[in-house]
């Protein structure tokens, strides 16, 4: 699956329905970095298309469908755990353009701050998070996620 996330071109809506999109786009990114910061791995990865991909800086290779992004979830979980802390991510910026196709293309900056047992929460990452957003069963799934970060650009 080839997604251009760039250039793609923008399907023009009616003022009223576009804010409809942008609440529902905030909606479900509040929903799914909560899943991902529970860390409710399971339910993390169904917000994702059964045939998703998802390329992140630190793999070679896009983690793909569901089984694949739970397992990932799962270990850095676990990892946090050992070392006594917790990861968190917050989501701004958000842009959203709705395509022909009925999907949306979205383009976010994300931080990834890391809360340790004792002090307080110290940034990790600052990323460019871009997505393609399909609805499957009247619910908005993620198709394609990019990742990228800042300091590696």
């Amino acid at each position: 699956m080839t997604v251009e996330l760039v250039g793609a071109a923008e399907h023009a809506l009616p003022g009223r329905e576009f804010a409809s999109l942008y609440a529902q786009a905030q909606r479900f990114y509040a929903h799914q970095m909560r899943l991902l910061d529970a860390p409710d791995t399971e339910c993390w990865a169904e917000v994702f298309a059964e045939d998703a991909l998802l390329q992140l800086p630190s793999r070679p290779e896009p983690v793909r469908a569901r089984a694949g992004l739970e397992g990932y979830v799962r270990a850095g979980a676990a990892r946090q755990r050992r070392a006594g802390s917790r990861l968190d991510h917050w989501v701004g910026m958000l842009d959203v353009r709705p395509q022909a196709d009925g999907s949306l293309h979205t383009r976010c900056s994300a931080l990834v701050y890391v809360t340790p047992g004792r002090g307080g929460p110290k940034v990790l990452y600052v990323c460019v998070m871009e997505d393609v957003l399909v609805r499957r069963g009247g619910e908005w799934r993620i198709a394609h996620r990019r990742v990228t970060r800042d300091d590696l650009a």
